[in-house]
């Protein structure tokens, strides 16, 4: 994965650079004039569509709305920053943005989730620009270690061991399904996982919806 930085950017050209790139395997992340391009490995996508695949598992078996946005540009002129996620997800929010095709951040609120893959350790900045936009939850995997961040009332993340969507599941178990990846097909990981939510809940109740 090669990684760019261009420094003392302005608002005008990080809108030029983004329009101009967009469609393209590039990740942009603009923070106050500070501009990075990263190309996307296809252990990034791989992992990043799987989590997709398992937060809508998860909405389908909490029986949630869920909006997914995708790799959507966020973007905020007022913070001077903008950032891609890797997956976004409207859950709880969701009836607000009801049929948005396109979602303003300035005037929306922001998804209620975030995957970020940082395979290379990357993500400190891009972190503190969700925090800004107050993005509430993101899920973060390193290639080896799945994390639930929550944003607390400081405006800060930190570590959980529980989603604030998903009731009292251990959200570290979704290491040990990303990490399966490439041990067996999608198709099959993911009827797995389901399962192995069904399990979780038929221990402590029904899902509520």
């Amino acid at each position: 994965m090669e990684r760019l930085v261009l420094r003392g950017i302005d608002w005008a050209t990080y809108q030029t650079f983004s329009r101009a790139l967009r469609g393209r395997h590039l990740r942009l992340t603009f923070d106050q004039g500070n501009l990075e391009l990263m190309t996307i490995s296809s252990a990034r996508g791989n992992s990043s569509r799987l989590t997709g695949r398992f937060v809508f598992v998860l909405s389908e078996e909490f029986k949630l709305p869920i909006r997914s946005f995708g790799d959507m540009t966020c973007e905020r002129r007022d913070l001077d920053r903008g950032v891609e996620p890797d997956e976004s997800f409207y859950i709880l929010n969701e009836p607000l943005i009801r049929g948005r095709e396109e979602i303003d951040l300035t005037v929306d609120p922001p998804p209620n989730l975030m995957v970020e893959i940082d395979i290379t350790g990357n993500s400190g900045n891009r972190l503190e620009i969700y925090a800004a936009m107050g993005v509430p939850e993101v899920w973060q995997f390193d290639g080896t270690v799945f994390r639930v961040l929550q944003r607390g009332a400081d405006g800060h993340y930190q570590v959980s061991d529980r989603s604030r969507y998903f009731g009292d599941l251990p959200f570290a178990e979704l290491s040990r399904f990303l990490q399966q990846r490439t041990q067996m097909d999608e198709v099959s990981l993911v009827r797995s996982f389901r399962t192995w939510v069904r399990e979780q809940l038929a221990a402590t109740g029904p899902a509520k919806g």
